[in-house]
């Protein structure tokens, strides 16, 4: 059974930092990624991981702020994320994928999603 399970959101002020998990379990996956969600917001795309870390791909409004990275003896991905602005406030969520594809920063060609665990930036 496969599970992802993220953590280590929280309050943080403007400029502060955070760093999130994503602890799978059930099986490895090549492409790994997070999105995010703000109230009465789509959805969207924040940065995405795969060849084993070789490579990864960034939303512009989080790129130079972000780093995405995984350690594959573990099964883990993780966002650090530094530079944090209000606007970042968010549910973040990890997702695996099972095939491989361009199209990295669509949720649509991700299979397997976490609970979901909540940012939030203060002014």
């Amino acid at each position: 059974q496969v599970q992802l399970v993220e953590s280590g959101g929280g309050l943080v002020q403007a400029g502060g930092s955070l760093r999130l998990s994503c602890a799978a379990s059930g099986r490895t996956f090549n492409r790994m990624g997070w999105f995010r969600q703000a109230p009465e917001k789509e959805r969207e795309f924040v940065a995405a991981i795969w060849g084993n870390g070789g490579s990864t791909l960034y939303a512009d409004s989080v790129k130079g702020r972000f780093i995405i990275s995984r350690d594959n003896a573990k099964n883990t991905m993780y966002l650090q994320m530094n530079s944090l602005k209000p606007e970042d406030t968010a549910v973040y969520s990890c997702a695996a994928a099972s095939k491989g594809t361009i199209i990295v920063i669509s949720d649509r060609t991700y299979d397997y999603w976490g609970q979901g665990t909540q940012v939030t930036v203060s002014s």
